[in-house]
Parts: C-alpha cells; structure tokens; sequence
C-alpha cells in the first residue's frame, strides 16, 4: 500500500530528529522521547452551514512535547490536512523553537477542511467550533495556537474570543499572530519572511563572503510569507526575477515590481494581468537559474520530480518541509547552500513569542525593538548551527540545525527527569 505525502512527511520529520539523535550519541530511551508526540487530539466539529444544514469537519491538535516550556504552533485550514501532517508539523516546530532559543515546545492544529468554499460566518462557525473542541488541551501556559495556512489574524481573533468566553477571563496570550487591536505584536505579519531575509542575508555573508545587494532570487509561493519575502529582499537590494503562486508564475530579468504584483494578486486571485516581463508556470520558477531560491509553498513541493531542475546556489527553507528527502540529497551532492526549514522561517515563531511575552506583560515593544531582538535571535541561530556543525563534523547544514535543537531538547527532558 502506498503512503500518503502526508505519511512520509511525518516519517522525513521523525527520521531528521533520530539522526540527529545519532549524530550526538544520546541513548535509546532519549531517542524515543524526542521522537514521540506527548498528546494527539482528534475532534469533530459541527457546523451549521448558511444553508441550514450541519456539516462535520474533523480537526486534530498535537502537542509534541512541553519539556521547554508550552507547545507552540499553528492552526491550518486545508483540504490535505491529516493527523500525519499535523504531527510532522509539531515535530518541526519543537525543533525550530530549540534553535533559535525560545522556551517552547512544539504544537500544532489543523481542520481537514477547503476555507474557500466557506461564508464569512460559516468560516466564524467553524474557528469556534474548533476551540470549543479543543480548549482543555490549549492556554496560554498549555500550548499556544498561531496561524498557519490559510488562518488570518481575523480567525485568530474569533478563537481568542471563544476561548476567553470559555474560560471567562481575559487570555490574549493564548493564542498569536492575532490583529494589534486585539493584542498582536508590530512586526507579526511579516515576521517569517523578515527572519528568512536575516538570516539568508547573514548567510550569504558568513559562507560565501557577499551581500546580497544585486543577488538574483526566486520566489515559489506568493502567500502571505512569499509575498512579504519578495518585498522585503527587493527593499534590500536583491532583484526577485520569478515568482508563482500555485497557478501561474511571473518572470523579469529587470526585477519584479513585488509591490504591484502583491497588489494585483490581492484585485484579481491571480497573477495573469501582471503588465510586465513573461507569464510562466510554477515548474519554470522552480527551473529559472538565480542566486538564492526560497521555496515557500506547501510542504514537499520541492521533489524527486523537480529537483533536478534548481539552478541556485541556495536555499532558504521558508516552508516547512519543503523538502523531501531526495531532493535534499541531490541538492547536497551538487554543493548548494541549504539554510532549513527549522531555521529560514523561524522568524514566525520568534515573533510569536514576543507576543506572547507582551500580552503576559501588558506592556508593547515598538518595531524596532521587534526587529531589533529578531535579527540577533536569528543570527545566533546561525552561529549555533555553525558551531555544532564544525564542532561534530557535520556535513550539511540541517543535520548541524536539527543537532543543536535535539541537544537542546534532550537535556531540557534530562532534568526533569524524563530520561
């Protein structure tokens, strides 16, 4: 029987941990608590739909573990969503959160369910049904919800609000990446994508001695974190050449306005009536030759199929496993840079906990002092990860990231006692 994508996706996370694992010499009884999700809870949730009726969607939340602190991660809202993804994801999220030195665990949720077949209230219904559903399991010293694919600061907003009738008292800090006037950080919305520009910037800098400025990028994904990246490395200097979301793509030797094409997408769905350079599909972005490639569509979006096709010096992760473990082989073998997932788009997370840090403490930073804080969390992520992969002979850039979050994570579990 064949596996599901979503099945060996969860097989890929588990297998980076374990090596890792190996990579330190940690113990058999270590190596399993690592690898295991402490919780797993699977819910139905009823909805009454616009048309009177009442539809039954199916949701998860996983918490991976809590030995750092509460879980942490995001709710997605989509069709392929499963209970293997959503465990690949938190084990993920533990790993990102140990790297870059935030005291979470990992968590995440999901709703096996298309958002855009959905009412404004019918996706209101559903944001609330899912709390409701879950809300022993979730809190602010628990495990901390966020967004993910296809949740907005607006749903985030209604769980926040269901969670605190629930509970009859005011949380903000039981869940992230909600609207500033409901207790968000400055800095949220575009935080994934200005981490993956720190650190790739950082990077660039530290292994191949460049700057950016002038580097040619390609942009696979144009959701919230590829568009934001595309405008962020355009403002530093870099030229983004192609783009696609997962219809149709643009492609400019001059440089994409990211500006207009953001604009254009956000009137029509679409890419198609961008007046510049060349209409092109997603396969040719992921084929056009540059200097740097973020991937940051879905997960394994980059593949045995594909992969053979990247012409980049590197790759900065911004999807979480975007990757599948043959195209990371191929990459490796052909010398290209590979900054991953648990590093390239951490910055979500690292804003997420100084939110979380805001709301306990009522008091709010201004941007610069976000940016301030999530630049050198980034940067000593890097330096991290450089250090353990020369330190232990690593040959690759994520096994060195995985390593420093697995040591991390082992020994938090150590003193506790848990192994």
């Amino acid at each position: 029987m064949l596996k599901t994508k979503n099945a060996l996706f969860y097989e890929r996370a588990i297998e980076l941990v374990q090596k890792s694992c190996e990579i330190l010499k940690l113990d058999e009884t270590t190596k399993t608590m690592v690898s295991e999700p402490k919780r797993v809870l699977e819910v139905t949730i009823p909805v009454q739909m616009d048309n009177g009726k009442i539809k039954i969607f199916k949701g998860w939340r996983c918490l991976h573990t809590d030995a750092p602190g509460p879980g942490k991660g995001g709710i997605r809202f989509h069709p392929d969503t499963s209970v293997e993804e959503v465990k690949a994801l938190a084990v993920l999220m533990t790993c990102k959160c140990q790297l870059v030195g935030i005291p979470y665990g990992g968590g995440k949720g999901g709703i096996c369910v298309n958002p855009k077949e959905l009412s404004m209230s019918e996706l209101e219904k559903l944001s609330r049904g899912y709390i409701r559903a879950v809300a022993s399991a979730v809190g602010m010293d628990k495990d901390i919800p966020a967004p993910d694919v296809y949740t907005t600061p607006q749903i985030m907003a209604w769980m926040m609000d269901e969670f605190e009738v629930i509970q009859q008292r005011k949380e903000p800090g039981f869940i992230t990446g909600k609207p500033l006037s409901a207790g968000g950080s400055i800095g949220r919305d575009t935080s994934t994508a200005q981490g993956n520009l720190y650190v790739t910037e950082y990077a660039y800098k530290k292994i191949l001695g460049k700057n950016i400025e002038g580097a040619t990028v390609c942009i696979h994904g144009f959701g919230n974190a590829g568009a934001s990246a595309a405008k962020l490395f355009s403002e530093a200097g870099a030229k983004v050449i192609a783009v696609c979301d997962s219809k149709s793509g643009i492609y400019d030797p001059q440089g994409i306005n990211c500006t207009l094409l953001k604009e254009i997408k956000a009137k029509t769905g679409g890419m198609e009536t961008y007046p510049q350079g060349k209409q092109i599909t997603p396969d040719d972005v992921i084929a056009t030759p540059c200097d740097i490639f973020l991937p940051a569509s879905l997960e394994r979006s980059i593949n045995g199929d594909n992969v053979d096709k990247i012409q980049t010096t590197l790759i900065a992760e911004m999807a979480n496993g975007a990757l599948t473990h043959e195209a990371d082989e191929v990459l490796q073998q052909k010398g290209v840079i590979m900054l991953p997932d648990i590093l390239a788009s951490a910055g979500g997370v690292i804003v997420s906990y100084y939110e979380w840090v805001q709301n306990r403490m009522g008091y709010y930073w201004s941007y610069e002092e976000v940016q301030e804080k999530l630049k050198k969390a980034m940067y000593d992520a890097f330096d991290a990860m450089a250090a353990i992969k020369e330190e232990k002979k690593i040959d690759n850039w994520r096994d060195a990231a995985f390593a420093v979050a697995a040591d991390r994570l082992a020994q938090s579990m150590k003193v506790r006692g848990w192994c």
